[in-house]
């Protein structure tokens, strides 16, 4: 049992692929969890969605385990606080009932519509010019032409599937769905909302639903959230969900954040221009900035923080860790016609075993992480990955360990952008999420990106830490940077790999040029586009997985404008 005097959260952290409920003390030590899968549906043209229903029960079942090993006191929790997955949309009626599946991140049956809606006489990387500036000097970014906001899951909505689009009262993120579940408030942060792209965010400390905004998107205003600021109450947790979880009735539920956001506070990296690098399903390279800026030709952009009065710098990567899972169910442990094995117990263990035996370079296999197309530095849901220069000779891991250099060489790309968007480098880089449970991907990332990796205590858990911490500065039992501290204190010595490696020069540091348009490609010019690719540490070292198109393109004199909107 727990100290009397320390008062804890209950914090929930949906992710894709299912709900960790975690018990965490407001100064930020993690009691324990427990999580529960839910399943992914995929549909052809785009399609990605999760049954919300699917979400709550995984929820309640999580919650009431963790809670039932009665290893707090239940009167010492004051608080339930959300993270989950960014740009989703739940459809709900005015009683908060869900009218079909969440439309998730994956999703990308919106991006006819709004290409449509966005284009214009001139056009730059398919927007309208005018209408471009004017969204990035309002918002900050454009919708994404992938179609993966929920900018774009509406109009997806409100042109395929009307009677969903008009029966519903509000569209929710999924963090605000469960709000709404767990207080009957239809509620959205400031955060939360920005993928919508209908929030005037120049003021940070007031942002609002734009007119011309909304007007550009032909989204009805009143099936939109009421805002609230991120450090807010939501409101009180409902009765009956406070009994049958056995927590008190005082219990309120904060507004919570979304997963970068979340995962930026439980990293520690709180200060302006401190970064952490996140490694789970997917991948991102964040830090907080004090000012608003746009770099629309990588996608990368600082949109409202979960924080008062500050920007979060915001990007993505598509596919990381999903890579391994890739590996592991569709390549190594398939449930088919032709096998029917399982993964064994700790598989990923045994992967880190197996990269550790192999030098740095992957014996020149090299894997483009691309599985579902990418979003930053490059926007572009068509490129696909693979692994090149496979021969007679490549091992299995062989390819376990081009996986985890090809994530890593995808963050270096990311790395160069963002330390351009806010002119300065970054010593070091906090590291979390289930990939930083890895020692050698660990030093994978210090070889490959130049920079210290400090590796954060319990990093899977980090982005339930900054809901907490999140919910704890809300209530007062925090300050913002009193939650860094206390990071820094549970960790006493974060694991530190830097570029003593010998392995450090198998990955050369390079200037990246910017990347040739996609669509000027023709097949295999588009993986050649990306500049990590094009200056592989292969290059002159027998390498010639690249056919002879690929590599003339490559050579091509392609340039394109490179715009900073600092607004």
């Amino acid at each position: 049992m727990t100290d009397k005097k320390t008062k804890y959260i209950l914090a929930i952290d949906l992710g894709t692929s299912g709900p960790k409920s975690t018990i965490i003390s407001t100064n930020g030590e993690v009691v324990d969890s427990e999580f529960m899968d839910v399943p992914l549906y995929l549909f052809p043209g785009g399609g990605a969605e999760q049954d919300p229903g699917d979400w709550w029960n995984a929820i309640m079942t999580t919650s009431k385990k963790v809670l039932a090993k009665n290893l707090v006191r239940a009167s010492d929790i004051v608080a339930v606080s959300c993270t989950s997955q960014w740009s989703g949309t739940v459809a709900v009626d005015e009683h908060g009932n869900h009218l079909m599946n969440a439309i998730i991140w994956y999703d990308t049956r919106g991006a006819k519509y709004m290409k449509e809606l966005t284009k214009g006489i001139i056009n730059v990387e398919g927007f309208g010019l005018l209408k471009a500036i004017r969204w990035v000097w309002l918002t900050g970014a454009v919708p994404s032409p992938s179609g993966k906001d929920p900018f774009c899951h509406i109009l997806y909505l409100k042109n395929e599937k009307p009677d969903v689009y008009r029966q519903a009262y509000k569209f929710l993120e999924p963090k605000d769905y469960l709000n709404l579940r767990f207080t009957g408030k239809f509620c959205a942060s400031y955060d939360s909302i920005a993928m919508h792209w209908v929030t005037n965010n120049r003021d940070i400390n007031n942002v609002f639903y734009g007119k011309k905004l909304i007007k550009w998107s032909t989204i009805d205003p009143d099936k939109l959230p009421e805002l609230k600021k991120a450090i807010e109450i939501c409101g009180p947790i409902k009765p009956e969900i406070a009994d049958e979880l056995g927590l008190s009735r005082d219990v309120v539920v904060g507004m919570g954040c979304p997963d970068l956001h979340s995962a930026a506070l439980g990293s520690g990296a709180v200060r302006d221009y401190e970064g952490h690098i996140y490694i789970g399903t997917s991948s991102w390279l964040l830090c907080h900035v004090p000012f608003k800026k746009t770099d629309i030709f990588h996608n990368i952009a600082s949109l409202p923080s979960s924080l008062p009065g500050r920007y979060l710098l915001a990007n993505e990567q598509e596919s990381a860790g999903k890579c391994l899972m890739f590996l592991r169910d569709n390549m190594f442990f398939p449930k088919d016609q032709v096998s029917q094995e399982h993964a064994p117990a700790g598989v990923y263990d045994r992967f880190n075993a197996a990269v550790a035996e192999v030098p740095p370079g992957s014996n020149k296999v090299i894997f483009t992480p691309w599985l579902y197309g990418e979003r930053s530095p490059i926007e572009n849901d068509t490129v696909r990955g693979g692994f090149l220069n496979v021969s007679l000779d490549t091992t299995r891991a062989s390819l376990i360990r081009a996986v985890y250099e090809g994530v890593a060489l995808n963050n270096r790309w990311l790395l160069g952008c963002v330390e351009g968007f806010i002119k300065r480098p970054m010593p070091y880089l906090n590291f979390i999420g289930g990939g930083a449970n890895s020692d050698v991907w660990s030093q994978i990332l210090a070889d490959v990106l130049g920079r210290k990796i400090r590796q954060v205590k319990d990093p899977i858990t980090a982005n339930a830490r900054g809901a907490a911490f999140l919910a704890a500065i809300s209530l007062g039992y925090i300050t913002v940077y009193g939650s860094a501290v206390s990071l820094r204190q549970m960790k006493s010595s974060m694991s530190k790999y830097g570029k003593e490696s010998a392995s450090a020069t198998i990955f050369p540091r390079v200037v990246f040029p910017e990347p040739a348009e996609p669509k000027m490609m023709i097949p295999f010019g588009t993986i050649a586009s990306f500049p990590w690719l094009r200056h592989s540490p292969y290059a002159g070292r027998g390498c010639s997985s690249l056919p002879a198109s690929a590599a003339q393109v490559c050579r091509l004199p392609l340039r394109r404008l490179s715009v900073w909107m600092v607004l």
